[in-house]
């Protein structure tokens, strides 16, 4: 297989970046499954803002330069006539390719031998110590105890369910969002459709709500120092409505700032599914191929991809003093470029500019800068590592299919994934749990790209990661309907994980497991499990639940 064209002053591209056959025709909805034994249909997401489940992505990574290929497609040279995967990419406005939309990628390596796989442990033993009733709630707010003691049932040696909070909606036919979740100090913020609510950490109280007249479209998890933040509403409750109001929000004070319409940067700008990313007090607007920075504590815009100069940036990716702009170029190949963007002026230092017809279809770091980048039309894809100059350090490559749902639609701009967690010098991506197996994290060291140790869920369970900081990886082993659900803790270094809340199994269990697409955070020792979407139908639904000591 031709290696793709190399931009100037870049390190050689792997040969054969992994094979990925082409996409079928748009409205097959789910990709049929080929013959590949791990080709297997994703757990599905709703889409925004429709409620329908994305469409996923596969695909196979190649190994670096000098490692044996394993089970490559014909087309990259090497045997596996078998071996198939399918992708599907979404095309935005001006032909721009969407790559990320809850992706699942294969990575194919050899010669490092099998790393060591320390499995998480299991749950400790029964005993008959009975548990307090706990402040279940009926989604007003207030707190209302029902009679079901969520701590029935827990085995000695297990934690406690806390509080857990449902919400009765009458809402459109096709649900609702309830997609915002932010811990601020002694609160838990969740959004559902119009409203904002805080409840209070410990008993689930509510502290306060917002109401706005028009549902909550978008929102991202990242805060000001002050714990202010952004969110999107739409202009109107019918179904032509836009998604193009910004609202500025004080978490802490549980108070409604400014209010801006986000303006167009042109005429092909379509409010589509926007996605938001804070750093400093900046708000990055980025929506179907265009893309707007604003001042947080006024709502002023800062800059947009109207006065950006040469490629047009697509989205501004930003999270944790860090800013890129991802840039399309006019030219015959509609070629990218990723390049830093100073929050408060646009303006770049450096620009890595990807091979001809490559798209970035992820973001999993900003420092270190990790991308996933694909050639569609050559059905190629990697993961790269960029120095702080910019320039090419790594290329990532192990042995597994990885999950990696980075977004919640099929319009939405590239954002940070939510499923991987980078620290230092080690990224951690979980690989696809298939029906009965335990899946695995994997951790990569990011000057080499080679895979140092993985962690398998063990028992026939999923683990995810939560975050990475100081050297420590948090990750959520899932709960299942008799098992409660379990947050570790495993160095970058590697070895066996240490159990930090073990979530009980009895009455809670079955709860715990049936959140769909949850969001999940861990704080302070607890564990905050919500749902991302409600069906609105008029009777209570699971909301929010939390587990701690």
């Amino acid at each position: 297989m031709t290696e793709p064209p190399q931009p100037p002053n870049q390190p050689p591209t792997p040969s054969g970046y992994g094979h990925l056959p082409g996409p079928p025709q748009p409205g097959y909805g789910y990709p049929q499954q080929g013959e590949n034994p791990y080709a297997q249909q994703p757990p599905t997401q709703p889409m925004q803002p429709m409620p329908q489940p994305p469409m996923p992505q596969q695909g196979h990574f190649p190994p670096p330069p000098g490692m044996p290929t394993v089970g490559m497609h014909p087309a990259g040279g090497a045997p596996g006539p078998k071996n198939k995967a399918v992708i599907v990419v979404a095309a935005a406005v001006a032909g721009v390719l969407v790559l990320g939309t809850g992706g699942y990628f294969a990575f194919f390596a050899g010669g490092d031998g099998d790393p060591k796989k320390p499995v998480a442990q299991s749950s400790a033993p029964a005993d008959d110590k009975p548990s307090a009733e706990v402040d279940k709630g009926d989604g007003s707010g207030n707190g209302a105890k029902e009679s079901e003691d969520l701590n029935a049932g827990r085995k000695q040696g297990e934690d406690k369910a806390l509080w857990l909070k449902t919400a009765k909606v009458d809402g459109p036919g096709l649900g609702v969002d309830s997609a915002g979740q932010w811990i601020v100090g002694d609160t838990v913020v969740k959004s559902v459709w119009k409203n904002l609510t805080a409840y209070g950490v410990t008993d689930g109280k509510e502290k306060w709500t917002l109401a706005f007249p028009t549902p909550v479209c978008s929102v991202t998890k990242q805060t000001t120092a002050e714990s202010k933040t952004v969110v999107m509403v739409k202009d109107g409750d019918g179904d032509s409505a836009t998604c193009n109001q910004m609202k500025q929000v004080d978490l802490k004070a549980g108070k409604e700032g400014w209010t801006k319409e986000v303006p167009k940067e042109g005429l092909f700008d379509i409010m589509t599914s926007p996605s938001l990313g804070i750093t400093g007090d900046t708000v990055a607007v980025s929506r179907s191929g265009t893309a707007s920075a604003f001042k947080v504590s006024t709502g002023d815009k800062l800059f947009g991809s109207a006065g950006a100069e040469g490629c047009k940036p697509d989205s501004y990716v930003a999270a944790r003093n860090k800013m890129i702009a991802i840039s399309t170029c006019y030219d015959d190949d509609l070629s990218s470029e990723v390049s830093d963007a100073d929050p408060v002026t646009g303006k770049k230092t450096w620009t890595f500019k990807l091979p001809a017809k490559y798209k970035v279809g992820a973001v999993y770091s900003l420092d270190p800068l990790v991308l996933d980048i694909g050639n569609q039309d050559k059905k190629e894809r990697a993961i790269v590592v960029l120095g702080p100059d910019g320039k090419q350090r790594a290329t990532v490559s192990g042995e597994g299919k990885f999950a990696t749902e980075c977004t919640n639609g099929l319009f939405r701009s590239v954002e940070v994934c939510s499923t991987t967690a980078v620290d230092g010098n080690t990224l951690y991506m979980p690989t696809v749990a298939e029906s009965g197996k335990a899946n695995e994290i994997v951790a990569f060291d990011l000057d080499s790209g080679k895979a140092k140790w993985r962690t398998p869920a063990g028992d026939g369970r999923t683990i995810t990661p939560l975050s990475a900081a100081n050297g420590q990886l948090i990750a959520y082993r899932k709960a299942t309907s008799d098992q409660g659900g379990e947050v570790v803790s495993v160095p970058a270094a590697g070895g066996t994980p240490t159990v930090l809340l073990r979530n009980p199994s009895g009455t809670s269990a079955p709860i715990e497991s049936s959140f769909f697409t949850p969001i999940v955070d861990y704080a302070d020792g607890r564990l905050f499990v919500s749902q991302s979407r409600l069906l609105a139908k008029g009777a209570a639904e699971k909301l929010l639940m939390v587990f701690g000591k």
